[in-house]
């Protein structure tokens, strides 16, 4: 497992360093074949002292992303609470896996109607991706894992790029677009 730990606002000394790896290396016994952990540490201006220092974790495995985050007054608490969230997370990940839930096929989307004209934003991030071949039941699973509303991923069984969404009602629905 490559365990990256990056600093914003923040220096990453070798003792923090050799603190994170040494916990992040536990969660590999947890959830064998993880690829890559990368830990990001900040230190942002907050009003509230005690939300100052966050503690980010993802892990990569086998196309799945695992993420958690934790904002304490200290950095080794924020390191210790998401190494707890992520635990928990794991237990959760590999439970799903087990118990192979079934689902019922996600409903079409419905159209919505149109909202009233806004001011036009312009785009102030670019995000790129892997995308991952799964069917929409383990889009669900990887949304709810990441805590997400949706997720985009490429349909094994239409054989194109595909949304997840979570409705207000609880339900789940799956955006399949169509060229025209």
């Amino acid at each position: 497992m490559q365990v990256i730990v990056q600093g914003k606002n923040v220096e990453v000394s070798d003792w923090l360093r050799q603190y994170v790896e040494k916990k992040v290396g536990k969660l590999n016994r947890r959830l064998p074949g993880i690829q890559e952990a990368r830990v990001d540490l900040r230190v942002q201006n907050a009003r509230n002292a005690g939300e100052r220092n966050i503690a980010q974790i993802t892990l990569r495995r086998d196309g799945v992303l695992l993420r958690a985050e934790e904002r304490s007054a200290d950095l080794q608490t924020s390191i210790d609470m998401v190494l707890d969230k992520m635990v928990r997370q794991i237990d959760r990940f590999k439970g799903k896996r087990a118990r192979g839930r079934a689902r019922t096929p996600a409903a079409a989307a419905e159209p919505e109607a149109e909202a009233p004209e806004m001011p036009i934003g312009k785009i102030v991030r670019t995000k790129r991706f892997p995308v991952t071949a799964m069917t929409p039941d383990e889009a669900i699973d990887q949304m709810e894992l990441l805590g997400h509303d949706f997720f985009i991923f490429f349909n094994a069984d239409e054989q194109e790029i595909n949304v997840v969404y979570r409705r207000q009602d609880g339900n789940y629905g799956l955006l399949e677009p169509e060229v025209v």
